[in-house]
Formats: C-alpha cells, sequence, structure tokens
C-alpha cells in the first residue's frame, strides 16, 4: 500500500509518528513535506492530493493544527475526497460508503494513540461500493459543475 503525507508546522510532530508507525507495518510512506517554520498547508494539501491521483489505489494522509485548512484545500483538488476524521468511526465510513482517499488530522486537537487508531482504521477499511459507489460518482459529477 502506498501512503503519500504531509503536514504543516503544527503537524510535524504527529506526522513523524504516523510516519514511524506506518514504516513499523511495512507501509510504503513517502513524505510531501514540510516547507519550513511556518509552511502554508495549502501547497502541502496539493502536493499529496496530485501524487495519490497519480498513483492508482494510494492514499493520503495530511496533518494540520486542527485538519480543517488541510480538509479544505485537498478537497479542491479535483478526484480528491478528503475527510478530517476526529475518530474511528468516521474514518471507517469514510472509507467504507465515501471511498475518501485522503485521510486529515488534527495535530492539537488529537493524541497520538487516538490519531494512530484512526489511521489504522481508514487504511484497513475497504470501500464497500454498491449503492455507495452511485453515490461517489454523483460527487464527481458535482466537480463538474
Amino acid at each position: 500500500m502506498k501512503i503519500w503525507i504531509g503536514c504543516d508546522h503544527a503537524g510535524f510532530d504527529r506526522k513523524r509518528e504516523v510516519i514511524a508507525y506506518l514504516k513499523e507495518q511495512n507501509m510504503d510512506v513517502t513524505d510531501c513535506g514540510y516547507q519550513g517554520e511556518h509552511t502554508d498547508y495549502p501547497v502541502i494539501a496539493k502536493r499529496v492530493a496530485d501524487a495519490v491521483l497519480g498513483t492508482p489505489g494510494s492514499f493520503g494522509i495530511l496533518i494540520c493544527g486542527t485538519g480543517l485548512g488541510m480538509s479544505i484545500a485537498a478537497n479542491k483538488v479535483k478526484g480528491i475526497r478528503a475527510t478530517l476524521c476526529t475518530e474511528t468511526f468516521s474514518a471507517k465510513y469514510a472509507r467504507l460508503h465515501n471511498d475518501a482517499n485522503i485521510l486529515c488530522i488534527g495535530a492539537r486537537t488529537l493524541g497520538s494513540g487516538v490519531t494512530i487508531e484512526i489511521v489504522d482504521t481508514f487504511l484497513h477499511t475497504d470501500f464497500e461500493g454498491g449503492r455507495h459507489e452511485t453515490r461517489v460518482n454523483m460527487i464527481h459529477e458535482l466537480e463538474n459543475k
């Protein structure tokens, strides 16, 4: 499984924790950056979104202070379904029903343990398809309006 990960300055330490966990799980992880003392999160969100779109079957993880900015920015990229998750239930259903391809995390709102649980749930839940695929296709149609 290929994972692209990026953060702004607020998410730097949490990103390092997530990368270490993913490597322990033998995941193929690429760090898409952090640009210094004050990083503009839209730049990183675009970098990760483009990587996910360019690598079918891959996932992205974006981390900022709340996860909100990364989620908003990533969802501006056509084909991306980024979701902010604050617990495992949302992470599960973001994948199961929405086929989300980028997980957004708030470093200032979640502890390390719950972050890892959310990441693990997101990455190990498959899209259910069926009636949900119809709805995901409807979301893509909105991108063209």
